[in-house]
């Protein structure tokens, strides 16, 4: 065991004892250097059978949490394999385990359930999101930790595994009884997300009853069985995750996040109340159908009804954008519930969501402002997930729409790789841009979209890559390679005839590269004329870019000019001083290639 006091790997101070299981001690240990708190988990090799089989179970579960980057999972800061002993170091939450909540204060408050609920459903979607999906198994209130400002953290990843589509069934049947799902315990297939999905909803029951399911009876008796003054809709929502058949449950974290942030809708009196306006509006539809239909038929004329008031809601969602946003967001919201496989509305909502809603500057200048926010972001995910009776979600029923589905894809991942929160995420863009790239041309996205579809999927690529060291210390990345790329997705913007938005955006990344990686493309052999010659380029083509006044987005592309010649001045800057220190030195960049020299696209 760790001695209190004691110095672990010259730089961890082992402060105290917060835990203890059945295979491991974990500590509170100081950083002195970077005077920061850090967890420690140590297994050790007298502590436990079979130690290197647990070991090599440790290892697979840091290097999986390593992949991961969640603001409710923990990270993991260092391993240290000792001769007798593995030490894990990762984040310190300060907080309690759910367990011990229950344990103490009985049943949790409704509202306080359903909020950890929600928060529990992004983590998972996060994890199922991942290439191949991770499917945590384990889900129950002992692995999830209550931090003081009410936020939750998902901990122990000892069963998740990566879900192979090749596997018919798991081959290790891991899980907690009475939370884990049927198909955990073998013969009923391999788990998914809906296994997950399962588990979440057993620890809701436990949340909001009081009665750990593991425990005698040893069943999950609807939730009002122990209190009738629970939500009917929060029980309905329990009893649908805990069906044993998948196929009956929630098919994805999305879809129970939608029903969790509308379960009140789900209550029976709520239900009463809708179903007597619902008979109302369908026997006034009713009778204007029959009187329009004649001998075309009932059905036709009903579709003919559909389409025309999905075409209403979208022409109302795009009039009341700027007056009235809240309407608007519920008008294509209504018209994608109408129709899902149709692309009008989730196009619309997306624009929507990329300019009409940020007329508002921070400085009040009611300029138009290209940010997708977090939680626009949310929304569009919620919408994709959105189900109906049949248990599909919007977005398998766009999918059937191949071209609908493809223009979106290429949108949104647009709107990810620059927009999101006014930086990008090209790691969130990736999914999209690669369904783009993979498309077949049509009207809707035609081969300039998928081509430009294919050079940013190839930037997001690196991005994933670019802090990754391998074990001698060298880059993952090919920087040789990334700036070609990074050529190559300009110079086809430029050649395409993109809009003056797009070029800017284009150029904007370029720039922001050099600027940031001038050190990394110089070792690569890039030269400082070739860069220079970009950034020259860049300049030229912004400087005589032509703004038409009046147009809505001519106070964005002005103030973006602005900023670029900007900052392609500073880049400038940057470049001239990485390449001097060389010259100074007598330096030449990697293999030989000095400064001036021409070895890639200038």
């Amino acid at each position: 065991m760790l001695e209190i006091g004691s110095l672990v790997d010259g730089k961890y101070k082992i402060l105290n004892k917060i835990g203890q299981g059945g295979m491991s001690v974990v500590y509170l240990a100081m950083n002195e250097r970077a005077n920061k708190q850090w967890a420690i988990k140590e297994v050790r090799k007298d502590g436990v059978q079979n130690f290197e089989v647990v070991k090599q179970g440790l290892i697979v579960e840091t290097d999986l949490l390593k992949k991961l980057d969640h603001p409710n999972l923990p990270s993991i800061i260092d391993v240290i394999d000792g001769d007798g002993s593995f030490l894990i170091v990762m984040d310190y939450i300060e907080g309690r385990h759910l367990e011990s909540v229950i344990r103490e204060y009985g049943a949790q408050d409704q509202a306080d359930v359903i909020e950890w609920a929600k928060q529990l459903c992004d983590v998972l979607s996060y994890l199922h999101s991942r290439k191949p999906p991770i499917i945590y198994r384990d889900m129950k209130p002992s692995n999830v930790m209550l931090r003081p400002d009410g936020k939750v953290m998902l901990i122990d990843f000892g069963t998740a595994r990566e879900f192979k589509e090749s596997s018919v069934a798991d081959t290790t049947c891991l899980g907690t009884q009475g939370y884990a799902a049927p198909e955990q315990y073998g013969g009923h297939g391999q788990t998914d997300a809906r296994t997950d999905i399962y588990c979440l909803g057993a620890t809701l029951y436990h949340l909001l009853t009081g009665h750990n399911p593991s425990e005698p009876p040893y069943e999950m008796y609807p939730i009002r069985y122990w209190n009738p003054d629970l939500s009917s809709g929060l029980e309905e929502i329990i009893l649908k995750c805990t069906q044993k058949n998948p196929d009956d449950r929630y098919q994805s974290c999305g879809e129970l996040l939608y029903a969790l942030e509308h379960y009140n809708e789900l209550d029976s009196e709520y239900k009463r109340k809708q179903n007597l306006k619902w008979r109302s509006f369908l026997a006034t539809a009713s009778l204007t159908v029959l009187a329009g239909a004649g001998a075309i038929g009932f059905k036709i004329a009903e579709n003919s009804v559909k389409a025309s008031t999905y075409e209403a809601y979208v022409s109302e969602a795009e009039n009341l954008a700027t007056t009235n946003p809240g309407q608007c967001m519920e008008y294509y919201k209504n018209a994608i519930t109408l129709s899902p496989g149709s692309g009008e509305a989730y196009e619309g909502l997306l624009n929507f969501f990329l300019w009409q809603n940020n007329e508002s500057g921070n400085d009040g200048s009611g300029q138009v402002v290209c940010v997708f926010s977090d939680e626009e972001e949310q929304r569009i995910r919620k919408v994709l997930g959105i189900t109906g009776n049949s248990r599909r979600s919007n977005e398998d029923y766009l999918k059937v729409n191949g071209e609908a589905y493809d223009k979106f894809a290429y949108d949104l991942g647009i709107a990810y790789f620059y927009s999101y929160n006014g930086t990008g995420n090209k790691a969130a863009s990736k999914k999209w841009l690669e369904i783009a790239s993979e498309a077949a041309p049509t009207e809707q996205l035609n081969e300039k979209n998928i081509s430009r579809a294919k050079n940013l999927y190839k930037i997001a690529s690196y991005y994933e890559s670019l802090s990754m060291r391998n074990q001698a210390g060298d880059s993952m990345v090919s920087y040789s390679d990334y700036w070609l790329d990074l050529v190559n997705m300009v110079e086809s913007d430029v050649e395409n005839g993109e809009s003056n938005v797009n070029t800017l955006l284009v150029y904007k990344e370029l720039v922001a590269q050099i600027a940031s990686k001038a050190a990394e493309f110089k070792s690569a052999g890039i030269t400082d004329k070739q860069m220079n010659t970009q950034l020259e380029n860049a300049y030229e083509r912004i400087s005589s870019m032509e703004i038409v006044t009046g147009t809505a987005n001519a106070d964005y592309e002005q103030e973006m000019k602005d900023s670029l010649l900007e900052n392609i001045a500073q880049a400038q800057i940057t470049v001239q001083a990485t390449y001097n220190t060389s010259n100074i030195e007598g330096t030449t960049g990697q293999g030989g290639v000095e400064s001036g020299t021409d070895t890639a696209a200038d």
